[in-house]
């Protein structure tokens, strides 16, 4: 799968999401050193879809982009908390607070919640049971790491 097509995928099926207000709202904040929550967001889709083609793994595309899109959606920097949860703990809860975010603005469905609830597993207790959420969770440890070694810029 090139990019051309990767990208065309993630507008056809992420479109709302992307022009949603509080997703481009994301760009002001920072997730691994200098990479926005956007940018993370957009590349762990992008990374999931590459994942799921060079394994040949049949997933739900639609659904794989949007909770890879969405994986993150908690709207504040949580390198300095947001009055609930501080830095330390933001790796534990904020896949719970974006999974809040996301059903308030967005129709979801079965998958796309288990995607975004999933997504920090072992950290989170409960490991995903879908494929499409053990693919994006692969792919933001990925990202993650890329971007904290500040090899992906």
């Amino acid at each position: 799968m090139n990019k051309k097509s990767i990208n065309r995928i993630i507008r056809e099926y992420g479109r709302d999401i992307l022009s949603s207000k509080n997703f481009k709202s994301s760009h002001n904040n920072i997730q691994h050193g200098t990479i926005t929550v956007m940018r993370h967001s957009i590349d762990v889709a992008r990374a999931s879809l590459r994942i799921a083609d060079a394994l040949k793994v049949k997933v739900r595309k639609k659904e794989l982009v949007r909770g890879a899109l969405l994986h993150d959606f908690f709207l504040y920097d949580w390198h300095v908390g947001n009055g609930v949860d501080n830095q330390k703990l933001h790796g534990f809860f904020h896949p719970g607070i974006a999974l809040r975010n996301a059903e308030k603005e967005f129709d979801l469905t079965v998958r796309e919640r288990e995607i975004i609830k999933k997504h920090m597993w072992p950290l989170t207790p409960i490991p995903p049971r879908c494929k499409e959420a053990w693919i994006v969770t692969l792919a933001d440890k990925y990202c993650s790491l890329l971007e904290t070694l500040k090899i992906r810029k």
